[in-house]
Parts: C-alpha cells; structure tokens; sequence
C-alpha cells in the first residue's frame, strides 16, 4: 500500500518509482516465461499478433522488441495483471472500480533494444475522464544504463501535444517547442513497479547494457472512464474489469483532448508508429 506521501507524490509528478511489490518467486516466473517467448520468437520472420521483432532479428539471434497482449498469451502475465498488491495501488490513485484496457510486454534486448520517444499515452486513448494509468512491472532492474523509463514532472497536468505527423497519426511528440531538460529517470530494482499517469509524458532510451531489460506494462483505468475513440462492447467492457463493478454512467471531466486520427501510416505497435519520425524526439 501507498503512504499519503506516495500518493501526494503520484497527484504532484504523475509517476512514481515502488520497491518491492512483487516477490522474487512472481519475478523468477515472469524472466522464465519472458525467454520462453524469445526461444519462441525464432520460429518469427515478421511481426504478428503476438511478436514484434527489432529490425535485425534472426533466428540465430533473436531480438524480440515486444510481445503483444501477453496477459492473453500466458497464465503469468495474467496474474500479474491481477496481482492484489498491485490492484491495492492502483486502487488507492484511480478508485475501487478498476478495468484494464491493455498490457504488452516491452523487452528492450541486450546492447540495443530500440528506444520508444516521447509520448503521451492519453494521445492513443483519450477517455471520458484521465483516471488511467500504467504500471512498468520491472522484470529486471531498471537503470540509466540500460534504458529505464522516464518522465517530465508535473506535466499530466499540462496539454496534451500534437502526435501527428505530415497530418497523420505517429505515436510521438512533434512539436518543434518541446523540451525535455526537466525530465527524470524511474529506476527500480526487480520487483518493483512504476506507476505513470496517462496523461504523463515518458520516453525510454536504448538499452546500452550488456543483458536485457523486461518491462511488462499493464495498463488499469477507472471503471467510469469510457473510450471515445472505440465502439464498446458491453460484454467486452464487463470482462475487462480486474476488481470492482461496471457502471453505465460514464463521469465526464474537463480535461483535454486529441485524437489520434487519422490512423498511423504503420500500425501494430508504437515501434511501428512511430518508425515515420524523421529526428529525434530526445532534446537533451
């Protein structure tokens, strides 16, 4: 459970950096399943519905970028989707009415493991109401070195930037004006989690270690938060919730919004979005 401060914290920054949630039995079985999925990723020439594969990826050597929806994919990443400790938390920053809508794992291999640019994830998926946030379930300690998340401060409660480019779609901040010099790493150990608002921006840059750098990303939303960019299925709505009842009142709040339309050029992940940039996003 979160102190006042931690909490106090979280509302201030919009991320936080928790020690210790998850045991190191949980976080031995979430490194075996990983590799598991890179021994699997050699039979893989091209991304699918699970695999999505750094650019030189090999059957000799295996460079797998991402697996998508692994909640769906393995019985262990579904229980850390619904790990009490975890729900705990999250209850205590968005409320006691929690759903998911979605998870992936971001693998970060060895001495490259591709960087992912600023963003906001409110850009993709922008709700009635910004109860939404992300937990980084760190599979392997996260460090500077080798590409851990990071975050500007206090800017959840600021706009939300234009992730578009040449009028489409691309998964990255475009703006000219952007600075990053404020930004802050989120290290933890394994085990441990990152919490980031939805709102928040965050970036991750390559991996320059010598072992890889696993982090499975759930993401949690309150349950009267409703997209408005997706037709929602009832029965699809009442099966993504992790604690709590659904509700068919949607709380509505002030708070910005930019759809993500058109669609990206090149779809399947965020990789893939935001292949289009044509220069970097990371200013300092």
């Amino acid at each position: 459970m979160l102190s006042s401060q931690k909490i106090e914290e979280y509302h201030e920054k919009g991320y936080l950096g928790i020690s210790g949630v998850l045991t190191a039995a949980e976080v031995e079985d979430l490194k075996n399943v990983s590799e598991e999925f890179v021994e699997k990723s050699r039979q893989i020439t091209e991304h699918d519905t699970v695999f999505d594969l750094e650019p030189d990826h090999t059957p000799e050597f295996p460079k797998l970028r991402r697996i998508k929806g692994p909640v769906k994919a393995h019985p262990v990443y579904n229980a850390a989707l619904n790990n009490e400790r975890i729900l705990d938390i999250v209850a205590q920053l968005i409320g006691p009415n929690i759903r998911t809508n979605g998870d992936k794992l971001n693998m970060k291999s060895a001495a490259f493991g591709s960087p992912v640019h600023w963003h906001q994830d409110w850009a993709f998926y922008p709700h009635t109401n910004d109860d939404l946030l992300a937990v980084g379930v760190a599979i392997d300690d996260m460090t500077e070195n080798n590409g851990c998340l990071m975050s500007i401060p206090g800017s959840h409660k600021g706009k939300i930037y234009d992730h578009h480019l040449d009028g489409r779609f691309c998964g990255a901040v475009t703006e000219d004006d952007f600075d990053d010099s404020d930004a802050e790493l989120i290290q933890v150990e394994a085990g441990g989690i990152s919490i980031h608002h939805v709102r928040a921006l965050h970036a991750s840059l390559p991996n320059q270690s010598d072992n890889p750098r696993r982090l499975l990303l759930l993401q949690y939303c309150s349950g009267d938060a409703w997209p408005l960019c997706q037709n929602l299925d009832w029965d699809l709505y009442v099966s993504s919730f992790v604690r709590g009842e659904p509700t068919l009142e949607p709380r509505m709040e002030n708070v910005p919004w930019r759809m993500p339309l058109p669609a990206a050029l090149r779809s399947g992940s965020i990789y893939e979005n935001q292949a289009v940039l044509r220069s970097s996003t990371f200013k300092g």
